[in-house]
């Protein structure tokens, strides 16, 4: 068999797994927009010259032929929405250090929500929700070479499972890439097993009558961490959109320094943590959040 042929094959089997992702996450995609459909930065945060934005990546995704030409002929949200590409994740991680964006962790940016001291400047956290294999393999190499600190939310129970067309990390894979990321990397909560939606597109969590199922994962969901990590987390990510003002109350009352929803907008001095917001990464978000860090 020669080179040209594997190489075919190789893209052959890349688009069948693409359109694979594409058919069985297609559902999911309303609910994780968030507050904003559009993803872009809102026209009163664009306007303000001091803050913190938290970014949140879902797939960093490999940029070879078998993928771009799937992207090229789907129009599903998970490959555009909800993805970005090798290139472009090196590109905007460049364009944080070329322009001297201040990368804070999730802890430092507690500390200085509750200090209630302005915000002086713009600060970027960086986030990484389910962790599957492309986060550790594409993104976290990245992060390392400019030392740029990061939390990764990872659904405890979910670790090694193929869910919505990738495979997640499994915990050899993570507690691996930990040590080599060392105090970089935070590893933080996003449930134990309540990652998915119901058959009439229900975040599970949203409904009322799984509000002592959601406790119960949460607790679930601390110890397999501190089993597997030796820490508690700290700070917890919804998988869909903001959660409930009862799943926010519990939520608030387990000692966590912040709650990171999919809302856009920035956070400041004023901003209740438990609602963190969040840019989702993607073409369509991104101009407006290097247009805010080129504006002085």
């Amino acid at each position: 068999m020669t080179r040209k042929v594997r190489k075919m094959i190789v893209w052959i089997i890349a688009i069948l797994i693409v359109f694979g992702m594409a058919l069985t996450i297609h559902r999911t995609v309303q609910y994780d927009k968030g507050g904003n459909t559009n993803y872009a930065l809102d026209s009163y945060s664009e306007k303000q010259k001091n803050g913190i934005m938290v970014f949140c990546y879902h797939r960093i995704i490999g940029d070879d032929l078998g993928i771009n030409v799937v992207k090229s002929l789907s129009d599903n949200s998970q490959l555009h929405d909800f993805a970005v590409t090798t290139t472009q994740f090196k590109n905007q991680m460049k364009f944080l250090k070329d322009h001297h964006v201040k990368i804070i962790s999730g802890q430092q940016m507690y500390k200085m929500v509750t200090n209630h001291v302005p915000i002086k400047g713009k600060y970027a956290v960086l986030t990484f929700d389910d962790i599957d294999r492309s986060t550790i393999e594409n993104a976290m190499p990245v992060m390392e070479k400019y030392k740029f600190p990061f939390t990764t939310f990872i659904v405890t129970g979910n670790t090694g499972r193929y869910r919505e067309g990738s495979k997640f990390a499994t915990w050899k894979n993570i507690l691996a890439a930990k040590k080599k990321a060392g105090n970089l990397q935070s590893i933080e909560l996003h449930t134990n097993d309540m990652h998915y939606l119901t058959k009439r597109l229900i975040p599970i969590i949203d409904l009322p009558n799984e509000y002592n199922h959601f406790k119960k994962d949460f607790v679930t969901s601390q110890r397999v961490l501190h089993n597997k990590t030796g820490h508690f987390g700290t700070s917890f990510a919804y998988p869909y959109g903001s959660g409930t003002t009862q799943t926010t109350n519990f939520l608030n009352s387990q000692n966590l320094q912040w709650v990171a929803t999919l809302n856009t907008g920035l956070v400041n001095d004023q901003t209740n943590l438990m609602y963190t917001p969040r840019m989702i990464i993607n073409n369509n978000s991104w101009p407006s959040i290097q247009k805010w860090f080129s504006t002085k």
